[in-house]
């Protein structure tokens, strides 16, 4: 079933993929496993959102209703106009050309080369040999393996393997990229070369991706929106650098308590109270972001508040392509040091979160 026509303009500003009240069970009666409850999220064309979520979460399940390898039980999901719970047969096989999808553990023919892997969709898309080498050749170009066409699976790394898994994602010219935990069985240099090569894509080829991962790292670094699933609901979305910088859900949090690299060692983490004795010192977390990520404020503090200041951790990051820095501080609780620092916040806009006491 296809959606009314809209107007080009219309089609292109209406989001590339739209959840609406997506729910799955599976099973029946009361025994029924509800992997998916009300889903409703819109993946934006032409961006690279990332899905995150514990284990057994339901981001698996979210992202194969997209091309149709799981159908919802109820509600709707609509890829570019079209909803493929109304799909037959053939409606299927033409959705899935349009949508890509690469995987953790590559799925490679081992009795394939390079080349006839990437060809593979193309044959059973009718293409003659012609045809099929035109397309090929500048995709393993694009992925960086021009040279390796006749080599096996077994002859290439794995992030050669995954490079092959993304040319063959791309070989029938989808309009959606689906990611499915595609760097998990990597190391990171070869995660980051990954992630790299999807940015080049996403940005020369306009193509949208939509990526589940429990990798944080890579969420920060290659996704501009971020959806976070617990449960079968999606509990926060939005722009990653705003979820990141300010998450809202306590699932979130949990999730990016050790993202940002400012986690507390044990022996701190284990001495802190929640009110203040006579001689503590209170722990507060700056967060330095947009027009605060270049200003010398930490030396302006210690200027305000006098030298007793101590820095216990601290961190310089990279989300979405913008800056963002923390740094945990402690001093005097006293109320005037207290009074002299709350106002140095107020006049700076810097942000900033009291994590507790110690002695």
């Amino acid at each position: 079933m296809t959606l009314p026509t809209a107007s080009k303009d219309e089609a292109q500003s209406a989001p590339m993929v739209l959840f609406a009240g997506a729910t799955k069970r599976f099973g029946e009666g009361d025994n029924a496993f509800v992997a998916l409850d009300g889903v409703d999220m819109a993946v934006g064309r032409g961006a690279i959102t990332g899905i995150i979520g514990r284990s057994g979460a339901g981001k698996s399940t979210l992202i194969r209703l997209v091309n149709g390898l799981e159908k919802a039980t109820s509600g709707k999901v609509v890829v570019d106009g079209t909803e493929v719970g109304g799909l037959d047969e053939t409606g299927l096989r033409t959705l899935r050309r349009e949508v890509g999808m690469i995987f953790q553990h590559f799925n490679l023919l081992s009795s394939r080369t390079a080349f006839d892997n990437i060809a593979l969709p193309l044959e059973i898309a009718g293409l003659d040999r012609a045809a099929i080498r035109a397309k090929v050749g500048p995709l393993l170009d694009l992925v960086g393996l021009g040279d390796k066409a006749e080599r096996y699976p077994s002859e290439l790394s794995g992030g050669q393997k995954q490079r092959v898994g993304i040319a063959r994602a791309l070989a029938t010219s989808p309009k959606l990229l689906l990611s499915d935990e595609a760097t998990s069985a990597l190391d990171p240099e070869t995660t980051q070369s990954i992630l790299a090569l999807l940015k080049q894509i996403n940005a020369e080829l306009g193509l949208t991706v939509l990526l589940i991962t429990h990798e944080m790292e890579v969420v920060k670094t290659i996704a501009s929106h971020v959806a976070v699933i617990d449960r079968g609901r999606i509990v926060e979305q939005g722009p990653t650098f705003g979820i990141f910088t300010a998450p809202q859900h306590e699932t979130t949090r949990i999730l990016l308590s050790s993202a940002l690299g400012t986690t507390l060692p044990e022996w701190l983490r284990s001495g802190i109270k929640p009110e203040p004795a006579a001689g503590d010192r209170v722990l507060v977390r700056l967060t330095f972001f947009g027009a605060t990520a270049f200003e010398p404020l930490t030396a302006r503090l210690v200027t305000e508040i006098g030298g007793n200041v101590n820095i216990l951790a601290g961190a310089i990051e990279e989300i979405a392509g913008e800056p963002f820095g923390t740094l945990v501080v402690a001093y005097p609780a006293t109320p005037d040091v207290v009074a002299r620092a709350d106002r140095f916040y107020a006049e700076t806009g810097l942000a900033t979160e009291v994590l507790g006491y110690v002695a």
